[in-house]
């Protein structure tokens, strides 16, 4: 029986005091550490675990990455980052993941 994989997919994080830059808002680097946690969250819950991508000897990885920042956010209220499959090659070996930011309030700060 084939499993049924969720095209849009969401992760909630507490910024951290670690996430935050010199001006004390979330730094670049957390950007791009949540979309990761967020990658392999998806593919974790879709059957794609650590054991079974070592098994296969396969791995995500990541060719291009922009960010798109529209807002800053800070500590205190947690964020939602959101992924899309974006696009899938024919033989399935390539695929693209659109990510989105929300914060509390579900209004989007940034893309990538």
């Amino acid at each position: 029986k084939k499993k049924k994989i969720n095209i849009m997919y969401f992760k909630e994080f507490d910024i951290r005091w670690s996430d935050l830059d010199a001006n004390r808002h979330l730094a670049n680097s957390a950007y791009i550490n949540f979309m990761s946690h967020t990658r392999m969250g998806f593919l974790i819950e879709n059957g794609f675990t650590q054991r079974e991508l070592a098994k296969n000897n396969i791995g995500p990885v990541v060719f291009y990455e922009h960010m798109y920042y529209f807002k800053e956010a800070f500590p205190g209220k947690p964020v939602k980052v959101s992924l899309e499959v974006g696009g899938l090659s024919e033989d399935g070996m390539f695929f693209e993941f659109l990510h989105n930011f929300y914060d509390a309030n579900e209004k989007n700060f940034a893309s990538c």
